[in-house]
């Protein structure tokens, strides 16, 4: 398939008299409106939040739903973090910030302090993208019906530009893009949007993006599952065997877009999913799942299975959590043509076809503007596995002549490996992080924050304790 067209000049110049256009009709600019009081059930807090809406369509009426949380200790000078969940079509808040490394997450009917934290380091925005999902919304239902890299790319763009009016104060800060999964697509093609309107107008003083468990390369990302599922017992070696030679993975999700999958194809993966079985969490196949999400996901939970301090429900306690009414009230959060908030959009109709364009030469172009990147990987994920990705990050620093500045070795967290690192020219990154997920900051928030506070501030991993 050909390169996304929204590269081109002509559609930054079309954006840039668009933004331009907003900035006249942008209205209700003050940030105090979003201010958030106080959660139902949070615990005193000394940092600021905010949440609300940025209208990044008049015409159509489409805003996106963002949940700010300013740094707990001086603001001033942290940086600015955005980060986008993946999917497509998953929500930002509810797993990002009340799943992952956000402030709080709630436990029964209250929120707790989240030891690990991403606003210890930095001023966090969390996005959900594109409209249609979680609080986002167009009032025009028709968007929904073919939404795309293209589109979406655009949208985050005017989102993140009328947000600066919105917090002026932010706009010469440091920023930083990151998330995981889909966000391989997500935020490189954000931040290469952002280096080309930087071209006719300085806005965004980008320094960094860092990508986790990212789809980068459908083939490569997607096919590197069958040699990590055999090697971590999950299937048989007959099944590997047919799962590498009569149909890969990528083949049968290729397939399924089409809507025609082949009967080898479904017997393949059939055989797969039923040696895996469904008491494995694909995305972490060491962790215990959520029992009572068998029998019914969007039941409250009573009793959350809690494995090494990771509360394994905490995506069903998120669901209820945000589904209350007083909740929504204090977030200033509306439903539109939705009956409730959901963790994956169940009104967005993706094009599925995008996930097959590779994006991975999009952040060699980010590379090539000057841009650090880190890609990171929980080493738990059959999903995305951690060898697709380092191959890609390796085969990407030949491209463009890197250099190797840091062999790979382990780092280390608290007197234990935290996982395993690559540096080329100080620039591209590559990092595993051990015992973690798809989800990395949820299995593993304490690894996830020191990586997460080593890559802000342009700093090698600890390569001893």
């Amino acid at each position: 398939m050909h390169s996304v067209s929204w590269m081109n000049m002509a559609a930054i110049a079309a954006t840039f008299l668009q933004l331009c256009l907003l900035v006249v009709m942008a209205q209700n600019t003050s940030s105090e409106a979003d201010r958030i009081n106080k959660l139902p059930g949070q615990p005193d807090v000394n940092f600021q939040q905010f949440s609300g809406y940025i209208t990044v369509d008049e015409s159509q009426q489409r805003a996106l739903f963002y949940y700010f949380v300013e740094a707990e200790t001086d603001p001033a000078s942290k940086p600015l973090v955005l980060w986008l969940n993946g999917g497509p079509g998953c929500s930002s808040v509810g797993v990002g910030a009340f799943s992952e490394h956000g402030p709080f997450k709630p436990s029964g009917d209250i929120l707790v302090r989240n030891d690990y934290s991403w606003n210890r380091e930095a001023n966090m925005l969390y996005l959900e993208t594109p409209a249609g999902v979680g609080f986002s919304y167009s009032t025009n239902s028709s968007y929904y019906s073919n939404v795309n890299d293209e589109m979406t790319a655009m949208d985050n763009l005017i989102f993140l530009q009328r947000w600066f009016i919105k917090f002026p104060q932010y706009r010469d800060r440091d920023l930083f893009i990151t998330g995981e999964s889909y966000a391989g697509h997500y935020v490189p093609q954000l931040a290469l949007l952002m280096i080309q309107f930087n071209e006719k107008e300085k806005l965004f003083n980008l320094k960094g993006i860092a990508l986790g468990n990212p789809l980068l390369e459908f083939a490569t990302d997607f096919n590197a599952r069958a040699e990590f599922m055999w090697s971590h017992g999950l299937i048989s070696d007959p099944t590997y065997g047919i799962f590498t030679s009569s149909c890969n993975y990528s083949q049968y999700k290729s397939e399924s877009y089409r809507g025609s999958v082949s009967p080898i194809c479904l017997g393949v993966i059939s055989q797969v999913e039923k040696e895996i079985s469904k008491y494995v969490d694909q995305y972490d196949v060491t962790l215990d799942i959520c029992l009572s999400s068998i029998v019914q996901q969007t039941k409250s939970l009573t009793r959350p299975q809690i494995v090494e301090n990771i509360d394994v429900c905490v995506g069903d306690e998120t669901f209820a959590y945000l589904n209350r009414a007083d909740v929504q009230k204090a977030l200033h959060a509306r439903l539109l043509g939705v009956k409730g908030w959901e963790v994956c959009s169940e009104v967005l109709n993706y094009d599925m076809l995008n996930l097959e364009v590779p994006t991975i030469h999009v952040v060699g172009s980010v590379i090539r503007s000057g841009v650090r990147v880190l890609v990171y990987s929980g080493d738990q994920d059959s999903v995305i596995p951690l060898t697709g990705s380092r191959m890609l990050v390796h085969r990407l620093a030949n491209e463009l002549g890197l250099n190797t500045t840091i062999a790979y070795r382990v780092w280390f967290q608290d007197k234990q490996v935290g996982g395993w690192t690559q540096v080329y020219s100080d620039i591209l990154s590559f990092a595993t992080i051990r015992g973690a997920s798809h989800e990395a900051p949820f299995s593993q928030p304490e690894r996830s924050l020191l990586l997460f506070k080593a890559f802000l501030e342009d700093k090698p991993l600890p390569e001893a304790f």
